[in-house]
């Protein structure tokens, strides 16, 4: 058994590990984590850049990929605190977007601005506990190849949008998308598809 595994079955020992790495409430990890363990542990490709202002709630126990020449832009927030986050290459992660592991966006993608990508949901059920004090619950978010999304747009946990697909300003997609579509609305509905025997987008009916 590995140190990692080691640790996720103590309980003891994950929450003494788990307050050394991460202030008492708080999500983002102790500067000494982002100074000398994430730069050795995350993957950040040639040419990309994470902007000033970004927030990069990354922790070393979960994987934090950026492929090479893509952008997260200032007042972004990235977490991957239950999950991993995997972003491609020429991807742009738009002014202030919220991107909540596991989450696997893909190459050539275009993200508009205030976009929530987020894979956790909190668990509710029994209401003698706080919500807070519930267990999470995690379900990947995948994005396709040369996607676009539009401002203020939000992905649930387990949705995947396919290749090529255009997510409308202001939707909430709460289904799959099939690759080459555009969906809009609350909740998103299908709204065109690439019709490749006629080579262009139809409305559908």
């Amino acid at each position: 058994m590995g140190i990692k595994e080691k640790i996720k079955s103590n309980p003891g020992l994950k929450k003494f590990v788990h307050r050394l790495m991460i202030p008492k409430n708080q999500a983002r990890p102790r500067l000494w984590v982002k100074w000398f363990i994430n730069p050795f542990k995350h993957k950040k490709g040639k040419g990309s850049k994470i902007c000033r202002w970004t927030r990069m709630d990354v922790l070393p126990f979960n994987k934090f990929e950026l492929g090479s020449e893509s952008t997260i832009e200032d007042f972004a927030t990235v977490n991957n605190g239950v999950g991993d986050v995997f972003i491609g290459s020429r991807t742009r992660i738009g002014l202030g977007n919220v991107i909540i592991g596991p989450v696997k966006i893909g190459n050539n993608i275009m993200f508009a601005q205030n976009i929530v990508l987020s894979g956790l949901n909190h668990v509710y059920e029994d209401i003698n506990i706080p919500i807070l004090d519930q267990p999470v619950t995690t379900s990947e978010i995948i994005v396709e190849d040369d996607c676009w999304i539009g401002a203020n747009s939000v992905v649930v946990a387990g949705v995947k949008i396919g290749k090529h697909s255009v997510v409308a300003g202001g939707s909430v997609v709460t289904k799959d998308v099939p690759p080459y579509s555009i969906v809009g609305g609350n909740p998103a509905k299908l709204l065109k598809q690439f019709n490749f025997e006629t080579k262009t987008w139809e409305r559908v009916k």
